[in-house]
């Protein structure tokens, strides 16, 4: 367990604009930084990060919290995991107590499998470099492909003995069990045991985004042809590894991808080791699988700028016709470029230097469209296979979701073409509303299997939404006020806003917010109705004694998640204040308004009591001594209402 005092000094030295720019590409908007979200579908840049508050916050999706909240959403990690992530990249040593057994046995499986394949990455390493066999085979193998030692060390890169159960017979003597090399896919469990998937091969290990080893991806060597290449073998899907998931070197080249506003897309490991052994380390592959749309959304947080690099034989360019329709549909501006026949991006690396490769790549790459165009028109003479080529070509652009950008494409291929372009206008705009058309049916048949289609007497379809949206609005609305008050006891908990107020016993008191809203709500025995909110407010009072209790950090740093993450998205608004003019609003109104906002708050119980009780006055029927209770406390909770009303400064004329 990490102690209160090491997680402050992880917290002090966070910089969340550094932490969240190592998964998102964020600009500088005032005194702010945005991007685009990478907890939904975002088109358009909603995500906010605040150095200021040390916190960031999507005003789409409403996701958001401080470092911790965010390295825990985004990795799929659990609380002690985030904070060690952050101790790892500010060089802070954590020093942690013995786990008990109860601890141990409550240590996620996504950890363990974690931890194996760290171990398993450095056991291949070590083996590559210390190892007889790693060094005359493994070495080899790498040196014959003209990789450096560098190189080497910067993707880990490793051997793994050819030996039916080297790595299972290392593993279980370092203590890791038979379960987590099997669900890694490290080892393969049959009748006869266990043995290793990757015996006998160079070993290319998969990072994350994060830099988490994932995977591991193995070539098969052959000694006696001195490293001739003979087969690939990959990590299965498991618990931590995904591959339409994942991107080979993206942990690598985020940084130069973001520096660049450009990402260099190849097919294999190698390609991507070559051109960083060239120069160039914006480049990533997605290992001869189609791209998938979580690939896509992944590069787009970085840049929305690809270039499809392969090489110029017939399985390159199919391989640069993949999923170019998905990137485009995702806002993506798509380059090709086709190397010489009979180089790929490897051969091609190790031919020339970075400045040669930048200098074939700016004068050779294509605009998508037009390459495309290139490739199907080229030669075509016939005009039913001219006519089905153009249909291809307008329905990618058809996808594109910038309409400026889609009229540029547009007259592009009109003149390219030689047919009129508001024809080209009408083709796109019917694959657009058939494709509106589509979706729209899809909803329709994910709405069916959620809530009601009932017939209207006209004979049109009316969608009829579950009775529990109704309930969460309400819910929603009658919170609003609560929400308000928690907000302000974040933000301002250990702010002073009475002096010298007399006690009983005739001394003297002064209450900051979180001992106003206590004191006020005790009263009465009042309560939020959403129990995290009381929990709140009870540390906030129960701390407000503690020298230098700041509210806001003690909450954004708060050990509970659900706790930080509450903080973090009350801590920041869309349009936020100059500091100067926040301050300067604060000590002018901060006691009013936490007046204001009990009485708003009192209000409303006021309000939801005279709504209860007009429901069973309905209810009541013709039981008279229940009208009549019913009755004479709607009179007095009137009576209140007003009292309420007119201490708040309205108007209220009740009927």
């Amino acid at each position: 367990m990490i102690d209160r005092a090491t997680v402050d000094k992880i917290m002090d030295a966070v910089n969340i604009v550094d932490v969240v720019g190592e998964f998102v590409n964020l600009r500088k908007a005032g005194v702010n930084y945005k991007g685009l979200c990478p907890f939904h579908d975002d088109k358009t840049p909603s995500f906010m990060v605040s150095p200021a508050r040390q916190i960031c916050k999507c005003f789409a999706c409403g996701e958001g919290g401080n470092a911790v909240n965010f390295l825990m959403k985004h990795e799929q990690i659990t609380y002690p995991e985030a904070l060690r992530w952050l101790a790892k990249k500010y060089n802070i040593e954590i020093q942690e107590r013995e786990l008990t057994d109860d601890e141990k046995r409550e240590q996620s499986e996504r950890e363990s499998m974690f931890i194996v394949n760290e171990w398993a990455c450095q056991y291949f390493h070590d083996i590559l470099k210390n190892n007889v066999d790693g060094q005359a085979i493994g070495k080899q193998y790498f040196r014959s492909r003209g990789i450096r030692d560098d190189i080497i060390e910067k993707f880990q890169l490793g051997f793994a003995l050819n030996k039916r159960d080297a790595l299972a017979s290392e593993a279980r003597r370092k203590g890791y069990k038979d379960e987590f090399l099997v669900k890694t896919g490290l080892c393969i469990e049959n009748e006869k045991g266990l043995y290793d998937r990757f015996a006998g091969r160079a070993i290319f290990p998969w990072l994350n985004v994060s830099g988490k080893v994932v995977a591991f991806g193995g070539r098969k060597l052959d000694a006696a042809t001195k490293g001739v290449q003979q087969k690939y073998v990959n990590s299965p899907d498991s618990e931590i590894y995904h591959k339409e998931r994942e991107l080979y070197g993206i942990y690598q080249a985020k940084k130069a991808i973001v520096k660049e506003d450009c990402v260099y897309m190849v097919e294999g490991y190698t390609d991507v080791i070559a051109m960083h052994q060239c120069g160039i380390e914006n480049v990533v592959a997605n290992s001869g699988t189609a791209l998938s749309t979580y690939q896509v959304k992944l590069l787009h947080r970085f840049s929305q700028n690809i270039v499809l690099l392969y090489d110029g034989d017939e399985a390159g360019i199919h391989a640069a016709m993949r999923g170019t329709d998905m990137l485009l549909q995702e806002g993506m501006n798509i380059k090709v470029l086709v190397l010489p026949d009979g180089d790929d991006p490897d051969s091609f690396a190790r031919k020339h230097t970075a400045q040669q490769f930048m200098d074939y790549i700016s004068e050779h790459q294509k605009d998508f469209i037009q390459f495309k165009t290139d490739l199907l028109l080229k030669g075509v003479t016939d005009p039913q296979k001219r006519s089905e080529a153009i249909a291809s070509i307008l329905k990618s652009v058809s996808i594109i979701p910038d309409p400026l950008k889609r009229n540029t494409y547009l007259s592009e291929c009109s003149h390219r073409f030689n047919v009129n372009e508001q024809a080209l206008v009408t083709t796109v705009n019917s694959y657009i509303q058939k494709d509106k058309e589509d979706k729209q049916k899809e909803r329709e048949r994910a709405m069916s299997g959620q809530g009601q289609v009932a017939e209207t007497t006209t004979g049109q379809r009316q969608e009829t939404a579950p009775l529990v949206i109704g309930l969460h609005t309400a819910q929603e609305q009658t919170s609003e006020v609560e929400r308000l008050i928690i907000q302000n006891i974040i933000r301002h908990g250990d702010e002073i806003i009475f002096s010298d107020l007399e006690a009983e016993d005739g001394s003297t008191v002064s209450l900051n917010v979180a001992q106003y809203v206590d004191f006020d709500l005790s009263q009465d025995s009042l309560t939020f109705s959403t129990p995290i909110y009381n929990k709140v407010l009870e540390e906030a009072v129960l701390h407000s004694a503690d020298e230098g209790f700041k509210a806001d950090r003690y909450f954004l740093q708060h050990p509970d998640p659900q706790i930080s993450q509450l903080a973090a998205s009350l801590g920041i608004d869309r349009h936020q204040l100059s500091r100067s003019f926040e301050i300067k609003k604060r000590d002018g109104d901060l006691r009013q308004r936490m007046q204001h906002l009990i009485l708003d708050f009192r209000m409303d119980i006021v309000n939801q009591h005279m709504k209860t009780l007009q429901t069973q006055l309905k209810q009541a029927g013709s039981d008279m001594e229940r009208i009549k209770a019913l009755m004479e406390d709607y009179k007095d909770t009137q009576e209140l209402r007003n009292a309420l009303a007119k201490k708040r400064g309205s108007d209220v004329i009740v009927s």
